[in-house]
């Protein structure tokens, strides 16, 4: 559990980095939409951004447009992506 909470910090800190967002990591919610209404306002240009960080950053690669639309919903979508590719990767 504790694990998932530092990932979750480590996904929002990369984003306000990568993405010179004017908010803090701590005031990113979990849930909280990245694209559309009530959301961060991130667009088009911080989703690719988003997705080259990820890739540097956790070796993540979204290889399509709908895989990214799948991801990249909130800090929750894209921890569990991360998760996931990190136990496909790790040898057991």
């Amino acid at each position: 559990m504790q694990e998932q909470a530092a990932l979750k910090e480590r996904i929002k800190t990369m984003m306000v980095e990568n993405l010179m967002l004017q908010i803090t990591a701590a005031e990113i919610k979990d849930d909280q939409p990245l694209f559309g209404p009530g959301s961060l306002g991130l667009d088009s240009v911080d989703a690719l951004q988003l997705v080259v960080a990820l890739d540097k950053t956790f070796g993540l690669k979204i290889p399509t447009p709908d895989a990214a639309k799948e991801t990249l919903q909130n800090v929750n979508t894209i921890a569990a992506a991360v998760q996931k590719h990190a136990s496909e990767t790790t040898p057991t």
